[in-house]
């Protein structure tokens, strides 16, 4: 069939045909790195005929008008190979079919790329960037494009519903790269939100965030350092602790989870097939950090049949679908979940997480913002007795607490002239619905919502909202996110002497609004674990 096919080739007029082709562009079938190379098979010499000159010329050639020129075959294929066309383009890599980019074109290509970015009430925006745009150059664009305030927190969100995983992005990564590995028709997108525990490592203390038991190694001799010196002294060497503890595994393609203790090294994810044991012997290995993605499950129970709510798993680069090739972890806690995932980041990234750090932190403010001050909930600021002639420091906590009181007792007083408070009459329509502009008012969230904002939006410490009580009708409710746990303060409404206020102390601290409640507490820490210092929010796209 073969023989006959090329014999009944050689009656065309090629040149004829030539002639009769309309201009057109290259052929399809003729795609760079889309050719089908087929080689004589050893001992067939009617297969070898093919390849003699004799029957070279009957093969089927690329034919294209004398405006476009000839195409040089030694430049496409080597010419010890024949011309025969790809029956199957669509099986090629640059095959628009299987590519999840426009055209099919190399994410590293240069030229436009679309980029869809959702916010939290699922509103979408679509953003025409480069290929080399990275997750820190998109959040500056959508910065700039929604007019808010610019700080290192805002972030971009990877989600793949369908498998209840995400990450957050790190501002170096490649944003078209990463939408490439997605695959075709699914589900992922990219979310615009706050994370305020991105770069925590490089604000709270390292003690916090890594337990003394689940740090190899004895730490004792870094203790006199500052926080920054430990981090530089981290970053410069390279070398990061040793990280151990128990993770519940899941059995690949199985709903069975087993305990193992496991270890966190340079090399790789190891756990011990006997105990707490450290003997190569009985270490296994499990995952290298370095080739996968760190991602939080969303939906641990309900999907993966996880013992507790504070899954991660680790994915491979490589991997566009399926679970398959998944590993899956799970912790009993927030507190130890958030330390696997910043280890692994840091012996994955290393220093470029605190470049990124210092980047974000000099990117150009929007247009918006006002002059950038110093914040007054800054930890190097200490309490000050200015009852005297000369100022002094405050070392008592207790003496400090008393001074915090007195100042909010008189702070209330001064400002009582900013809403004219005579009467109780005059006092409703302003006092009483004024919180509701404020970004951190967040209205009838329930508890579970307010939960998971909160999650979503980074468990750092200081990280709050305001929003109304669901068993008190005239009460509210701050939320406070300290030391990986959310804690929850009811605000009660009462009167004195005709005019509202509101504490959250039974009267000992008192406020004329919701409003001075959060900027003295932004200050002070009061009844409070610690001070107010990120309050969620999210923006409209």
């Amino acid at each position: 069939m073969c023989m006959r096919s090329f014999e009944c080739r050689d009656d065309m007029d090629l040149e004829a045909l030539e002639s009769s082709h309309s201009p057109a562009p290259d052929n399809l079938y003729e795609r760079e790195g889309c050719t089908n190379r087929y080689l004589p098979t050893q001992g067939h010499p009617e297969k070898a005929e093919l390849l003699s000159p004799e029957v070279k010329r009957s093969q089927p050639l690329l034919i294209q008008s004398r405006k476009w020129g000839r195409l040089r075959d030694e430049e496409l294929r080597p010419s010890s190979l024949p011309d025969i066309p790809n029956p199957f383009p669509e099986l090629c890599d640059s095959s628009p079919i299987l590519s999840n980019t426009p055209s099919g074109r190399s994410p590293k290509e240069g030229g436009p790329h679309m980029v869809k970015v959702y916010s939290e009430d699922g509103a979408c925006r679509s953003l025409e960037v480069t290929a080399g745009a990275t997750a820190r150059n998109v959040c500056d664009m959508l910065v700039e494009r929604v007019h808010c305030l610019s700080d290192e927190s805002w972030s971009l969100i990877e989600l793949h519903p369908h498998l209840g995983l995400e990450r957050c992005l790190e501002d170096h990564e490649s944003v078209v790269e990463v939408q490439a590995m997605w695959p075709a028709g699914g589900d992922s997108s990219f979310i615009f939100r706050k994370n305020f525990a991105k770069y925590e490592l490089f604000r709270g203390s390292p003690y916090a965030l890594f337990p003394e038991d689940m740090v190899g190694g004895n730490l004792e001799a870094q203790k006199g350092l500052s926080h920054s010196e430990l981090v530089q002294n981290f970053l410069n060497s390279g070398s990061w602790p040793e990280i151990q503890g128990y993770l519940h595994m899941k059995e690949s393609g199985r709903k069975v989870w087993k305990r193992f203790y496991f270890f966190l090294r340079r090399s790789g994810l190891y756990y011990s097939a006997k105990g707490t044991s450290k003997d190569p012997r009985h270490l296994q290995y499990f995952a290298d950090v370095n080739e996968s993605n760190s991602y939080c499950l969303t939906q641990g129970k309900k999907l993966y049949n996880a013992p507790t709510e504070f899954g991660f798993c680790l994915k491979p680069l490589k991997m566009r679908s399926g679970t398959k090739g998944l590993k899956i972890l799970c912790t009993e806690d927030e507190q130890a979940r958030t330390c696997w995932l910043t280890a692994i980041r840091l012996f994955k990234y290393g220093a470029q997480l605190y470049k990124n750090y210092q980047i974000s932190r000099r990117s150009p403010q929007s247009w918006t913002e006002p002059t950038k001050q110093r914040s007054a909930s800054d930890s190097t600021m200490v309490p000050m007795d200015f009852s005297g002639c000369t100022g002094r420091v405050i070392e008592n906590p207790l003496e400090a607490l008393s001074v915090a009181l007195e100042e909010a007792q008189s702070w209330r007083k001064k400002t009582t002239h900013r809403y004219s408070l005579p009467t109780p009459c005059q006092t409703t329509p302003n006092s009483a619905a004024i919180h509701k502009t404020q970004a951190w008012y967040h209205g009838r969230l329930s508890r579970d919502e307010t939960q998971r904002l909160i999650m979503q939006q980074g468990m750092a410490d200081g990280v709050f909202l305001v929003r109304e009580s669901t068993r008190n009708a005239k009460g509210f409710v701050l939320s406070l996110c300290h030391l990986q746990k959310i804690k929850h303060y009811l605000i009660l409404p009462s009167e004195e002497e005709g005019r509202p206020y509101f504490s959250m102390d039974d009267g000992q601290t008192k406020f004329i609004d919701l409003i001075q409640l959060v900027e003295f507490h932004q200050i002070n820490r009061g009844i409070l674990p610690c001070t107010l210092k990120h309050y969620c929010t999210s923006v409209a796209l």
